[in-house]
């Protein structure tokens, strides 16, 4: 389970390299589907409080994410303006619509609990990959900084997820599972337009 690189997160596969060259002529674009990212990933920490009250250690590992991911969202709108950019409209997450189909529908309380932490893992995951290419990359100091910042941040919240899913189902189960959903999310990845105007 451990992967190589602390911030490859054991993803199938790599992004592609064509997306650094597209996304750094679209900035904007990147940063106003950041901002809608960041925003999603706090509501979606919200709605699994909400869905789960009863569950002690979700509810404490989840609310301070919540903060984070909001925090992340502010930092983001102050990017845009900073720049003279408006945040703009929501666009569709492909990459999210597709994850969602694979997920396992059904079963009890507990396994659906595992089949939303182990998607939200997922998606920090590709979130974190994607800000180290950002901040390996991008020509602005300033944006460099703040994406090294948040894909340490990112990998930290991919690791709660996954800890959390062990905490209410059966370790051998969620990792079979992952490896499952990491072979899914590949094909996923290998088969979306490469979008230079999206995170994912």
């Amino acid at each position: 389970m451990e992967a190589k690189d602390k911030f490859t997160l054991g993803l199938e596969l790599p992004t592609d390299p064509r997306w650094i060259n597209i996304a750094e002529k679209n900035i904007r674009e990147i940063l106003v589907d950041h901002a809608y990212c960041e925003q999603k990933a706090a509501s979606s920490c919200i709605s699994l409080i909400v869905q789960y009250p009863d569950k002690e250690k979700l509810v404490e590992v989840l609310t301070p994410v919540v903060a984070e991911e909001w925090a992340h969202f502010e930092r983001v709108i102050e990017a845009l303006r900073r720049r003279g950019y408006a945040l703009g409209t929501q666009r569709k997450d492909e990459y999210v619509a597709e994850l969602q189909k694979v997920l396992r529908k059904g079963g009890t309380r507990e396994q659906q609990l595992m089949e939303k932490l182990l998607m939200n893992a997922l998606i920090e995951a590709r979130s974190c990959e994607r800000f180290k290419i950002l901040w390996k990359n991008i020509p602005d100091p300033e944006l460099s900084t703040f994406y090294y910042e948040l894909m340490v941040s990112e990998a930290g919240h991919y690791k709660n997820f996954l800890q959390l899913a062990k905490e209410y189902t059966p370790e051998e189960e969620v990792e079979q599972r992952w490896r499952e959903l990491l072979e899914q999310e590949a094909e996923i990845v290998k088969n979306l337009k490469v979008r230079g105007d999206r995170m994912h």
